[in-house]
């Protein structure tokens, strides 16, 4: 009896070490899995220490074999190490995988889309299931997914009998519903804020006037997308500013208003930077004929086709796109601790909620440190506000070009301030941070690569600025005002129309960034030391090779005369003659095209003659 209760005891004595081994096991199969996500990241080092992780899993089986088949002693020491080796794995692997989560929930494949369904604030219905009348409007154009075709989506799954309206353009329908002549109109997520400032469409108080009902989201995998590869040689990033209400991306639509395309040599840490006036008056690659418009309209049908539009345009294939959410921006930079800017001039602006009042931000010229609202402002900051504060605040140039050059500013001083981040916690309290306010077509593998880039960068950097290392090259696209009637809007719009020959520039200066032109040797060199030296920003005085040419307004003018100057512009003239009214014999009483018109988007034009036989 005494004999059976000993062995029982023995057998029972090897179970702590069996259950030491089996936690070591995982620990160690959890930890090798986790070093096997960061593909590109040390190599030799991740090599390394699975291997020794392999040696020491090894030891801790044999040693187990030892103990359960030659029944040694208790050995405390080892179930001590079995169970501090395994939390210090554990531990190790947990922080490595969700890291790469928080890295991996950034890249995306695909776009988001939002479309809701609003109605003014003073209707009674409250939700989608409610609506049993009215008139439901939404984009005629068939090409816009959340115009157009998540509208007809939602209304056939829902089984809704109402009468539908189509419009040839936002304007146009938000104008219906707000005047009352249908009573629910499908528009994009974060409508309110994409349509406040509107050229034409004084939307300011769109947000305040209606409310949501519904909204869905569709998410289309992107033709954009990434395999995922290594960033070792030279690529395109697009940024783009979404200006959301929200303290997250989910739900908002990019609007545009904040574009700049940065082309990176890993080899040689060239970067030019380029920031895109929204005003840019060129061919929208997803409007139906690539109708010309200003470039900030092409967000309203995706990254895709913002991308694809300004692709086109500088001839210049973009690789990546980095959308990021303002109000991630505050956070980030406060997460920082704030970043160091030269503030060019004094002004005040809105917060990051678009607030004014007892909210307004002013913020001083000259060099200081500013937080996330500061550096917000200032990134935002395009008018000079004279209406909301005093004089002191208000000098200055102020426009989209300032705006450019200023987000630069800001973008510099926080790639700077991120170089000095040397904790482990605070690197993942950057990236839990951004996860939720960023997105990119960048593969996590492509992401993971930067590492090596970036560990290049902080190792010769370690006692200069950012901006010193690399070589930040500005780049300037030049153009000059004009107004172009809009057919959506009714009227005649800005638009900034820009030089051929400084578009030129700036794209054959991203090419041999890109390696895929070779530089102009320039042989002279001449400069004045009494004259202020001033940096040269390729394309900003370049002029030329430009032509706005415009539908003219013939009415009045002879058929002949008004025939002529249309043909003149390579557009075709079909002539109708009408016998009734008052007019001059042989006058144009009328013409299918508004004058303004910009003539690369029209091919036939019907004129309305006057003829008393």
């Amino acid at each position: 009896m005494v004999r059976e209760n000993t062995k029982k005891m023995r057998k029972r004595s090897k179970l702590p070490y069996l259950i030491g081994f089996v936690l070591i096991l995982f620990a160690s199969i959890y930890m090798l899995y986790s070093i096997g996500l960061l593909t590109g990241i040390e190599t030799k080092i991740r090599r390394l220490l699975s291997f020794n992780l392999f040696l020491i899993l090894l030891f801790c089986l044999f040693y187990i074999f030892k103990v359960i088949f030659h029944d040694r002693k208790k050995h405390i020491l080892y179930l001590l190490f079995c169970l501090g080796y395994s939390i210090f794995l554990l531990f190790g692997a947990n922080y490595i995988h969700k890291t790469y989560n928080v890295i991996d929930q950034i890249s995306t494949n695909a776009t988001e889309y939002y479309s809701s369904l609003i109605t003014l604030k003073k209707n009674k219905v409250d939700s989608l299931s409610k609506i049993e009348t009215g008139t439901i409007g939404y984009l005629s154009d068939s090409t816009s997914i959340d115009g157009n075709q998540m509208p007809k989506e939602i209304i056939k799954a829902e089984k809704m009998k109402n009468k539908t309206v189509e419009y040839e353009s936002y304007v146009e329908l938000l104008n219906a519903l707000l005047e009352e002549k249908i009573e629910y109109a499908f528009v994009p997520g974060n409508y309110a804020i994409m349509f406040s400032n509107l050229d034409g469409g004084h939307f300011e108080h769109l947000g305040e006037d209606t409310k949501v009902l519904y909204t869905k989201e569709k998410k289309i995998k992107s033709e954009n997308a990434n395999k995922g590869s290594s960033l070792e040689k030279p690529f395109t990033i697009l940024i783009m500013g979404v200006d959301s209400e929200k303290e997250s991306l989910k739900g908002s639509t990019f609007n545009g208003d904040a574009l700049m395309l940065l082309t990176f040599n890993p080899t040689t840490l060239n970067t030019t930077i380029l920031s895109i006036p929204r005003d840019s008056y060129v061919p929208i690659t997803c409007f139906a004929g690539q109708k010309k418009n200003k470039i900030t309209h092409a967000a309203w049908y995706g990254a895709d086709c913002m991308m694809n539009t300004i692709s086109k345009f500088l001839d210049v294939k973009i690789d990546y796109y980095l959308k990021i959410n303002f109000k991630g921006v505050v956070k980030l930079i406060d997460k920082l601790g704030g970043i160091e800017v030269d503030v060019p001039y004094s002004f005040c602006e809105q917060d990051s909620s678009r607030r004014f009042g007892k909210h307004t931000l002013y913020v001083k010229k000259g060099k200081q440190t500013l937080n996330g609202e500061q550096a917000l402002a200032l990134s935002r900051n395009r008018k000079s506000n004279a209406n909301k504060c005093s004089s002191e605040w208000t000098q200055g140039l102020r426009n989209d070009f300032v705006r450019g050059q200023n987000q630069q500013l800001v973008l510099r001083a926080t790639l700077n301030k991120i170089k000095e981040v040397n904790s482990l916690d605070t690197l993942y309290s950057l990236l839990n941070t951004i996860s939720d306010n960023m997105e990119t077509n960048m593969q996590t593998t492509e992401m993971l690569s930067l590492y090596n880039v970036g560990k290049d960068i902080l190792v010769k950097a370690s006692n200069m600025d950012m901006e010193d290392l690399i070589g930040f090259q500005r780049l300037y696209l030049n153009g000059y005002d004009d107004y172009i009637y809009d057919s959506g809007v009714g009227k005649n719009l800005y638009e900034y129309i820009l030089y051929e020959n400084s578009v030129q520039a700036v794209s054959d200066a991203m090419k041999v960034n890109l390696e895929l032109k070779k530089p102009l040797l320039i042989k002279e060199f001449t400069f004045d030391s009494s004259e202020e030296y001033e940096d040269f920003v390729i394309g900003k005085n370049v002029k030329g090779n430009t032509t706005t040419a415009k539908i003219p307004n013939v009415v009045g003018l002879t058929e002949k005369s008004a025939t002529t100057k249309m043909k003149n512009l390579g557009i075709d003239v079909v002539i109708r003659y009408i016998s009734e009214g008052t007019g001059t014999n042989g006058s144009v009483l009328k013409q299918s095209v508004a004058s303004g018109t910009s003539a690369s988007s029209v091919q036939e034009i019907i004129l309305t003659v006057f003829k008393n036989n």
